[in-house]
């Protein structure tokens, strides 16, 4: 029942430490596919002004394997965005310049710039693409239908479609592809990719004042509008919020904006902490479709307080003159919105990263009551740690694993904090080392994990807070970029201290933990079956990649989650079943790899998968004879008909075909003629091994 343990911890490219620069901040991100792509800045030939800005993209499930671009910016990299489909990033810098990388040929080691935008040296604080439209609500009840009702259940109940609009559509209703940017001077600047692959770009002040903004963040709402929350870095100064409308008129972009109700932080109301917290560290909206609810972070050298503020409609005070009038039939109370303070922390270690869940749980009332009747809430879990850890160290190239004793490997020690929850969690990690979990709204701490850095330092039960007791002069190792998955059932963290070595070399290293989706709350098997089944359908659905999901399978679960797997997946209906064939024969037989009772079954469905593409090829390559289709293709008349007919004769099978349509030319023929044999000697094999398997 842990919460949160770790998974494995990379360390590679050692550098000298005269050509390390770790005073420059890290940035991190997580795509859908389970590609986490970070940066790091090397000093070149030890000459202060040569430095790179290198980029690297590892697959979480071989993170030995890391592909280094050199990403030709000229200033420190300050943001890098997935899109949603986990195959292009964007990056930005302080100079102003966008680029877009994408897969060449779809091969996860080898990116390509493709696009460019900039706006010259101004630099970027803030960087999203623009939202396609799709967006889904997982609802929680629906984990327990089958217990409540008999019936079967589909994935259009688990799974619904919410009706979001694209932030811009093409000619059809087709959402149109780009990103937005926001500059440190105030400035909003739009790049469209057209049809043909031009780009549009255009720039518009966020409002008629320009200010500097330290820091932004940017949301969406389900009109298809874009809103923008700004700071100065300043905590004395408001916390400014922009509605942004993007519109291409006479294939122009146009770029409209619209200054909302702004707030100010609560800690600067408060007499005893007015001047404490003078910096705005951090500042995120809660949910990316969500521009209602904003996590904002102050701090100082040595601490931080973090505050949940929401936009709420309000009813305006009316006068005194107008209260007695008679009011008008249908008449409405007038409104206002207005931001609202939901919760703020006690004083804290300073923040040194945030990071927020991607999944989208519905969180309404019945589905929280839903969810803590089952205890089930990925991305919730308190926060604790085994005392014996999995540590796999790999060097850059991922030729051996490396077995280092030396101090620092110390297993951390764990608290493990009250477990009540309603509602999203959000990870914080601090300057000492630690990662802590808090609780979405309330932001009351459920978990807290302490780093090998912090393991002697840890808070033990009866001792004083961290905060109160003496710090040591040594600096610690702290994370710089922090990252949920986007299942929240996985936590990258990377930090660019590491430590000194006998060389006095630097290691850059990745932490790798993985979440429980039951807030670290001893459950029965079937419950546990259930909560990794329905994320598993999440990612079937969705098509997201589902190795974080692995992670808390043990191999005992194996055969019962298959089996209840292909139980739900025989519940749909023939449509959806066609659209998942290929993509639940892949779960299958990831999961099978994780137990060797079931590893043989495992083959067979990679098999499977591999014939499925086979077929698919062959039946590509045939052509109806005459121009106007029939209803079916030649290949699934062949399949059709050799369900149907019993002959064993391939010449009798082929009297009810039209051959025309089953003749290829020559190159191609010829060039398959390996693969047809291969597939030949396959089945064969397959024929022959029947006896063993009765």
């Amino acid at each position: 029942g842990f919460t949160m343990e770790l998974a494995y911890v990379c360390e590679w490219d050692k550098r000298s430490k005269s050509t390390h620069c770790p005073s420059i901040p890290l940035v991190c991100s997580w795509s859908c596919r389970n590609l986490v792509a970070f940066t790091t800045d090397l000093k070149n030939n030890n000459e202060d002004k040569d430095i790179s800005h290198m980029i690297h993209i590892i697959d979480t499930e071989h993170p030995w394997d890391v592909y280094c671009i050199s990403s030709g910016h000229t200033e420190v990299i300050s943001c890098l965005e997935w899109d949603q489909s986990g195959s292009r990033l964007l990056s930005a810098d302080g100079d102003g310049q966008i680029k877009c990388w994408s897969m060449s040929e779809h091969l996860v080691n080898s990116w390509e710039n493709i696009l460019l935008s900039s706006v010259d040296g101004d630099p970027i604080v803030a960087l999203t693409w623009l939202h396609n439209g799709v967006k889904l609500a997982l609802h929680v009840e629906m984990v327990t239908l089958r217990e409540r009702q008999s019936g079967s259940t589909n994935f259009g109940e688990k799974f619904s479609r919410v009706k979001f609009s694209p932030s811009l559509t093409l000619f059809g209703g087709k959402p149109m592809e780009g990103w937005l940017a926001v500059t440190v001077s105030g400035l909003v600047t739009v790049s469209l990719l057209k049809p043909g692959g031009a780009l549009l770009t255009a720039s518009e002040s966020l409002c008629r004042l320009r200010g500097r903004v330290a820091l932004a963040d940017i949301a969406f709402t389900g009109g298809g509008n874009i809103v923008v929350a700004a700071s100065d870095g300043s905590s004395s100064s408001p916390v400014q919020f922009y509605k942004v409308v993007v519109s291409v008129v006479n294939e122009k972009c146009r770029i409209d904006t619209e200054l909302l109700p702004s707030l100010f932080l609560r800690c600067t109301t408060d007499p005893l902490r007015r001047d404490k917290y003078p910096a705005v560290t951090h500042l995120k909206f809660l949910t990316r479709e969500n521009s209602e609810q904003v996590l904002l972070c102050a701090s100082n050298q040595n601490g931080s307080i973090v505050e949940c503020w929401s936009l709420r409609k309000e009813g305006l005070p009316v006068n005194n003159i107008f209260q007695h009038r008679s009011p008008v039939v249908g008449e409405k109370q007038p409104t206002i919105l207005k931001w609202r303070i939901l919760t703020t922390t006690s004083d804290l270690e300073r923040v040194s990263a945030v990071a927020l869940p991607k999944l989208p749980i519905s969180i309404s009332n019945t589905d929280l009551k839903v969810a803590s009747d089952t205890k089930f809430c990925p991305g919730l879990a308190a926060l604790d740690m085994p005392a014996a850890q999995r540590r796999a160290s790999k060097d850059r190239r991922g030729l051996e694993d490396q077995d280092r004793s030396d101090p620092a490997c110390v297993g951390p020690v764990f608290v493990v904090a009250d477990p009540s929850w309603q509602g999203r969690g959000l990870a914080l990690a601090f300057n000492d080392g630690s990662i802590q979990i808090l609780h979405r709204l309330s932001l009351h701490t459920m978990g807290v994990f302490y780093g090998s850095s912090t393991a002697s330092n840890a808070q033990r039960p009866g001792e004083e807070s961290a905060i109160k007791r003496q710090r040591t002069g040594s600096p610690t190792v702290h994370f710089k970029a922090l990252q949920f998955s986007w299942t929240s059932l996985a936590l990258v963290g990377i930090d660019n201290h590491g430590k000194v070595t006998l060389a006095v070399c630097i290691c850059f290293q990745l932490y790798m933990l993985r979440v429980s989706p039951s807030m670290g709350q001893v459950l029965e098997m079937n419950t546990t079956l259930r909560h990794l089944l329905f994320l598993l359908e999440y990612c079937m659905v969705t098509g997201y990649d589902w190795w974080d999901v692995l992670l808390h399978v043990q191999p005992t679960m194996v055969h019962n989650l298959v089996e209840k797997l292909h139980e739900e997946y025989m519940r749909q209906n023939l449509a959806l079943q066609q659209v998942l064939a290929t993509r639940i024969l892949a779960v299958k037989a990831s999961l099978c790899k994780l137990s060797t009772a079931t590893a043989a079954r495992a083959c067979d469905f990679y098999a499977k998968l591999l014939l499925i593409a086979i077929s698919s090829t062959l039946k590509s390559l045939l052509r109806p004879h005459v121009l106007n289709t029939p209803d079916k293709s030649p290949g699934d008349r062949l399949t059709e008909i050799c369900a149907k007919n019993t002959d064993t004769e391939i010449d009798k099978v082929m009297i009810n075909l039209k051959t025309e349509e089953f003749v290829l030319d020559g190159p191609p023929l010829q060039s398959l003629q390996q693969l047809i044999q291969w597939v030949g000697d396959f089945v064969l094999y397959l024929l022959a091994n029947l006896p063993n398997q009765v």
